[in-house]
């Protein structure tokens, strides 16, 4: 197929997103503080004292921030009770991943809807991203706080489709019957386009980097990730395992038992035992992590 016939294909699907997302007020772009920190994060001028007085001005973004710093994500022997100290200890970078994420739960929460208990997502958003972290540091991949992100916004692109499009994610819903691989190829067998893809538009918009793009659009098919592959395979890896838990599939409804893809494991260069130490540190962040961003 050439480039001028693959554009073509992706227009309809591009213009279909734009239309599902046109009366999801504040979701196309982050909010202003995320835009503000970006702006600063990225001036050669900036200091500490500049992004701490940015994020201080929203008293609930700065009491949520520094309860993630205190928590297990973490394990700082010392507590951060500023955003300065916080700043110092974890870096801008990851610093201004966190604001997005907690961002980013609020901005999502706001989507009203009654296919999916909001509880029950988000303990699969979190445990998806604390295990992909997890996979991500025994990978030997940079930066492995950046998997958290990607498995926290993996699947907000199913808060907009169950809101704007309720009676068929119903009806896809009853149909993958908590396999959300099912759930994944019907949504595209529905409407051209799956949750991944919206999530993956949606955090374009918000302008993460073009690798945590790519790996959540495609985080069911990893192998089209392009320059993003290692991240998919461990998304998608993350996502499988947590899905496949006591406490982590996304409509709550985990098989009898944890079936390790070996092919994927030895793809990423992770062993069992490492999967299995992984999984461990996932499961003791988990209760402060979740406590701490919803």
């Amino acid at each position: 197929m050439t480039s001028q016939n693959l554009s073509a294909t992706k227009q309809p699907v591009q213009q279909s997103l734009v239309s599902l997302l046109d009366d999801v007020e504040g979701l196309v772009s982050p909010p202003d503080v995320c835009m503000r920190l970006f702006e600063l994060i990225n001036s050669p001028s900036t200091g500490a004292n500049d992004i701490a007085e940015v994020v201080s001005i929203d008293p609930n973004l700065t009491t949520r921030l520094l309860r993630v710093a205190n928590s297990a994500f973490y394990r700082f022997r010392r507590k951060i009770d500023t955003i300065s100290r916080a700043i110092t200890v974890i870096g801008t970078t990851e610093l201004y991943q966190l604001v997005l994420s907690v961002s980013a739960v609020k901005s999502f929460n706001d989507i009203p809807n009654d296919l999916v208990k909001m509880d029950t997502f988000w303990k699969h958003s979190v445990y998806t991203g604390l295990l992909a972290r997890a996979l991500a540091v025994r990978a030997s991949i940079l930066h492995p706080e950046r998997l958290f992100v990607a498995g926290l916004m993996h699947d907000i692109g199913s808060l907009v489709l169950y809101h704007q499009r309720p009676e068929a994610m119903r009806d896809v819903l009853l149909l993958a019957d908590g396999d959300e691989e099912v759930l994944y190829q019907a949504e595209i067998d529905r409407f051209g386009y799956s949750h991944a893809g919206v999530a993956g538009y949606l955090m374009d918009k918000w302008q993460l980097p073009e690798e945590l793009v790519l790996s959540i659009k495609w985080h069911h098919q990893p192998e089209l990730a392009g320059q993003a592959s290692m991240e998919a395979h461990i998304l998608f890896l993350a996502n499988h395992l947590v899905n496949e838990s006591e406490q982590g599939n996304f409509m709550g409804s985990p098989r009898a038992e944890i079936r390790v893809p070996e092919a994927m494991l030895a793809l990423v260069g992770l062993t069992e035992d490492e999967l299995f130490f992984a999984f461990e540190e996932a499961a003791e962040q988990f209760p402060s992590t979740l406590e701490s961003l919803i």
